[in-house]
């Protein structure tokens, strides 16, 4: 385990929420990272904003304006090795990321269901929430997982589930969901800046505080 902050950029699309969640978190030294980069699919993207505010370097590097994803892929690499960025949290980031060799083992993700329910292609945001209640299904959850180059595929690192209540609305149980997201992105991210994950094949293993796997 490194002795300095683990560097972490963080790619998103929308408002920011999961971003300011986890800048708190690291500011109460909970998780030993430091936000190197911000950098959004989207130029109006909220958590630009956010980021701007708390003198962390945002970027925007717009998907519209880069219709070939090899061409997106390259201008969002150029933004990581500018700034150090050693690991990559993806909260909310609608846009295929590359790991190109460099981020294997080091980019995770957080979905609003319990992969491998209700993920994968097309599966994001609301629509999400529509499968759950169409499905009928009594739980649903966030999961945490290592990125691959499928979408909501990689090695699942942290889950927990979510009851869905008979009453429940889309706003109603996604305000339920995200606060699970809350308590799981940066503990993801303070296990692996510790140490603690060790990825076998399709599972990721964790290690106790004296180094012994679970």
């Amino acid at each position: 385990m490194s002795t300095r902050p683990l560097r972490v950029g963080v790619l998103l699309s929308g408002e920011g929420t999961s971003l300011e969640n986890l800048c708190e978190r690291v500011d109460a030294g909970e998780v030993p990272a430091t936000i190197a980069l911000v950098l959004a699919s989207k130029p109006g993207a909220g958590g630009l904003a956010r980021a701007e505010r708390r003198g962390i370097p945002a970027v925007a590097v717009s998907r519209k304006q880069h219709p070939d994803v090899d061409a997106f892929n390259d201008r969002i690499h150029e933004q990581l090795e500018k700034h150090g960025v050693e690991f990559v949290a993806c909260l909310g980031f609608l846009s295929p990321f590359q790991l190109r060799g460099r981020y294997e083992g080091r980019c995770i993700n957080v979905h609003p269901a319990l992969i491998p329910a209700f993920s994968g292609r097309g599966m994001y945001g609301r629509h999400v929430y529509d499968a759950v209640f169409e499905k009928g299904v009594k739980v649903t959850g966030a999961t945490v997982h290592f990125v691959d180059e499928e979408y909501d595929h990689g090695p699942i690192i942290l889950q927990e589930a979510v009851a869905v209540r008979d009453d429940d609305t889309r706003a109603t149980l996604s305000e339920r969901v995200q606060a699970v997201e809350r308590r799981l992105v940066p503990e993801a991210i303070r296990l692996f800046a510790e140490g603690r994950l060790r990825i076998e094949g399709r599972r990721v293993r964790m290690a106790d505080s004296a180094g012994s796997a679970s």
